[in-house]
This record gives C-alpha cells, structure tokens and sequence, in this order.
C-alpha cells in the first residue's frame, strides 16, 4: 500500500473503481510525466450529487460534492499508474466547474472542497494552481465537475 494510500485510509476513505467515460472521450491522457484527468463528476456511493449551489446547495454543501470529484480524479490516477498511486508527483492544476445560480459568487469556496482535501491527502505535493469557474449548468445536472492536471513518475 502506498502512502497516499495509507493516508486515505487513515482518514476513512477508499478509492472507488475508476468509472468508464459517458460520452466519446477517454479518462485520462498521458504526455510524458503529465497526466491529464477528464473531468469526474459529483458522486456518493454511485449516486449523483445533483442541484444548483446558491438554490438547492449551499456553499458547503458544493464544497462536500466538490471532495468526492477529487477523490474520483484520484481513482482516475491510480488507474493511470497501473495501481501504483505511489507514482503521483504532484497536483498540477485543477479546473473545478461549479453548477451555480446568476448571481452566485463564490466558486472558489466550493472548488475549495477538492483542493483542501487534495492537500489534505499529498501535503505540499497536493498544491496546485487552479480555476473556478460557474456553469449555468452541468452534465446530468450533477452540482460539480473538475478535471485535472498531475505529474507521474
């Protein structure tokens, strides 16, 4: 077990299986030790976390739906890496995708979910740049979606 994994079960978490893409595209393209992650979906236990931050969700809310897309985008990396998580570098970038109401303005709090707990799990090799960006809406109407950007070895 790697330490990142090690990590992630101290602090109660198991990865889920990597899921397949819905659409035409595929999970994750490698180029060179850059590793580019498809955008993962705000999901619980195989459901849909769905609604609109500033209507039906609160900041907090998005921010918890915001956690479980960068756990997705971990499960994504681990299977990048053949399974071997221990080859995660560093967070390069993320791009968070906040389903919010006109006049909501705080995406960054939400976007804030995934980075803290990417730090959280990585420390310093979880720091990122990053964008957070509002979307009038979102693929099944789920309340978040990131992508992301992670050096391999």
């Amino acid at each position: 077990m790697s330490n990142i994994e090690s990590r992630l079960a101290e602090m109660g978490i198991t990865l889920p299986e990597a899921t397949a893409p819905a659409a035409n595209y595929i999970p994750f393209v490698q180029v060179g030790d850059t590793l580019y992650v498809s955008g993962q979906i705000s999901m619980k236990d195989g459901e849909m976390i769905k609604g609109k931050v500033g209507d039906a969700l609160t900041v907090d809310e998005g921010a918890a739906a915001a956690k479980t897309c960068a756990i997705s985008l971990l499960a994504q990396v681990k299977a990048a890496c053949g399974g071997d998580l221990s080859r995660l570098k560093r967070v390069v970038k993320l791009t968070g995708f906040v389903n919010s109401t006109p006049d909501f303005g705080d995406q960054p709090k939400v976007v804030n979910g995934a980075s803290d707990f990417l730090v959280e799990v990585l420390g310093d090799a979880g720091r990122h740049s990053r964008s957070a960006v509002s979307a009038g809406s979102l693929p099944f109407g789920v309340a978040v979606e990131i992508e992301g950007v992670f050096q391999i070895a």
